[in-house]
């Protein structure tokens, strides 16, 4: 069989790649009947980070979208991501927890189960792919594709025949960081279609800009299935554009027989759709080179840029790059995909902001040390480990081998707040999210992000019609603040919401308008009664401050304990990693200035320590 067959990426990896995942339910169901028409083999249209940006974002049920595309797309594959005893969480779950999913997934109308392991540990798919078969579903096993000392050719078509043997009915390349060549992608498709009889799948990420000539060349390997996003969302760290590579393929033995014109329509109606999340594109969303020698995928190009905005240190962008495959090998080389992507990614900030090499250690990356995420491809850097874990045991068999049947006790922990198995599935993926989200549809509070185009506030002076800057530094009792505008309800009321990024913190304020010409002024007013309200910044040995923003999990201590120095007092999250702040010095708590769920940033107290 020649033609060759078309996995649309729109739904999941396209939006995901290049507007943080933020497309909504609502702005998929108009399409569907033309997408329904299209042909495609599939539609990946689910899992990934889609899971996580339903519940803590948009405030929707992502089970409530799983069935609303089921029953919208009733003659195409729902196709899914899932990250094999992960899930779509960030932790390994028990067996039951898996197969638990699995099942539900299934019903809901999943037909196609994409399972990979960050690590390629392939002892971590077994039960994802043994649950779909039972499920009656497609297993797809995806081997990690990534470049570094100890991967080969070889390696990875070794991984084919396991997967081959566990059952699969297909392999899937995932390129997720676009480092795959036309060269690489020739002998890596050849030598997976000479090992097994089972159709190969080619998932490759345009970053680098080779995509299309990897799918070409995968196409004269024998490869017959590849991946693409319509083009209104394809291109830069997405994948190649649907329409190009279908009309690249018109009238050759190759032809996918989809209708370009159709095609145009989606195109049309997808690039009006994104123009409403313009303020989640990312800058890095083009062309970029320098993933051939940094490895980093697109997702994670974008969240290292916000994080780092976020404290005004996007200038450093340049050493986090550089210090991602120091950290990389230092881990043994792992495969750069969620969650190792987020650990190692993190981890290479935080050596960066702090200046120096792990001084600050993600929980994360102390559980991977630990062999918590499986076993790493190379050895491990003995005296990082030392020094994040101590002599803390290694874990060689399986983790999951390690985890009691916890389903149970999930539900018994969420209990009256879930009114379904799936939602006690989505506290298990989250459980903070989780748990705010179904307290939030209980109490009928659900509310998604606003999504705000950015505006400028016009101001009549003498000289005539101007515009104020929408950013720009203030200065106020000797302490400077950033503020970024970036949106304002409508103007002529007498109340008027302004939204605001201050040193990285989103900030909303109310102003009283009395006229446009004073506006500023009154602007300004607000935002000084916020700063007034924010955490004195650390000038004292024992002040507490993180080094990455982020989001406060946990508050480990109370006012008047004793701590020792080294003992941890909170735990924040940074990128999906939790980091444990630890006491600079022994002493007397004092103050606690947060609580969990507080936004939080590096010059900024969180807790007062007395020395003893």
């Amino acid at each position: 069989m020649d033609k060759v067959h078309i996995t649309d990426t729109v739904l999941r990896d396209g939006h995901q790649s290049l507007i943080a995942t933020r497309m909504r339910t609502a702005d998929m169901l108009p399409i569907c009947a033309e997408l329904d028409a299209v042909g495609y083999w599939s539609l990946e249209a689910w899992g990934g980070a889609t899971y996580d940006a339903c519940l803590r974002f948009l405030k929707e049920d992502p089970w409530e979208r799983l069935r609303a595309l089921r029953a919208a797309l009733p003659n195409t594959r729902l196709q899914m991501l899932l990250r094999g005893q992960n899930l779509l969480g960030y932790r390994h779950y028990a067996d039951d927890v898996v197969r638990a999913f699995v099942l539900r997934a299934a019903d809901h109308g999943m037909d196609v189960f994409r399972i990979f392991d960050a690590l390629n540990d392939l002892r971590n798919l077994r039960t994802a792919i043994e649950a779909t078969r039972e499920a009656g579903k497609h297993a797809q096993g995806t081997i990690c594709y990534t470049t570094s000392p100890v991967h080969s050719t070889a390696g990875f078509v070794a991984q084919g025949r396991e997967l081959a043997a566990m059952g699969c009915a297909s392999i899937a390349i995932k390129d997720m960081a676009g480092l795959l060549t036309p060269t690489a992608t020739e002998a890596l498709v050849k030598g997976l279609l000479d090992a097994v009889a089972l159709p190969v799948h080619l998932h490759s990420h345009a970053t680098s800009g080779l995509a299309e000539m990897c799918q070409l060349k995968a196409i004269e390997a024998g490869c017959r299935h590849i991946d693409t996003a319509i083009s209104s969302f394809a291109g830069g760290t997405s994948h190649p554009p649907t329409e190009s590579m279908v009309a690249a393929l018109r009238g050759t033995a190759h032809d996918t027989g989809l209708d370009l014109e159709r095609l145009q329509n989606i195109a049309a109606y997808f690039r009006e759709v994104r123009k409403k999340y313009r303020q989640f594109e990312s800058d890095y969303t083009g062309v970029d080179t320098r993933v051939q020698v940094n490895q980093v995928p697109g997702g994670m190009i974008s969240n290292l840029a916000n994080q780092l905005r976020e404290q005004n240190a996007l200038d450093r962008m340049d050493a986090v790059f550089a210090e991602i495959p120091r950290v990389r090998a230092d881990l043994g080389y792992p495969p750069l995909v969620t969650p190792t992507s987020q650990i190692v990614g993190t981890q290479a900030a935080l050596n960066v902001l702090t200046g120096q090499r792990y001084q600050s250690v993600t929980n994360e990356v102390k559980r991977y040390l630990q062999g918590g995420y499986g076993q790493p491809p190379a050895a491990i850097n003995a005296e990082v480990r030392v020094r994040a874990v101590g002599n803390a045991e290694f874990i060689e068999g399986r983790p999951a081998d390690l985890l009691e049947p916890e389903l149970e006790q999930l539900r018994a922990d969420i209990g009256a707040l879930a009114a379904s198995a799936e939602d006690v599935l989505s506290y298990a993926m989250f459980p903070e999210i989780g748990r705010q989200f179904l307290q939030a549809r209980r109490d009928g509070k659900l509310e998604p992000e606003a999504l705000i185009a950015p505006v400028a506030i016009n101001l009549d002076t003498a000289e005539g019609q101007t515009r104020a800057p929408t950013e720009f530094n203030i200065t106020l009792h000797g302490e400077t603040y950033h503020v970024k505008v970036t949106g304002s309800g409508h103007k002529g009321q007498p109340e008027r919401h302004f939204y605001l990024d201050l040193d990285g913190v989103p900030e909303e304020v109310l102003v009283e308008t009395l006229d446009e010409l004073v506006l500023s002024g009154g602007a300004e007013g607000a935002i000084a009664t916020t700063i007034a309200g924010r955490r004195p910044r650390p000038t004292a040995p024992g002040h507490v401050a993180t080094s990455m923003p982020g989001n406060i999990v946990a508050v480990l201590v109370k006012e008047g304990e004793v701590v020792a120095a080294g003992q941890p007092v909170l735990v924040t999250e940074a990128m999906k990693m939790e980091t444990e702040i630890q006491a600079p010095i022994a002493g007397t708590v004092t103050q606690v200035l947060v609580r969990k769920g507080d936004a939080v940033n590096p010059n900024e107290t969180l807790v007062e320590i007395v020395p003893a």
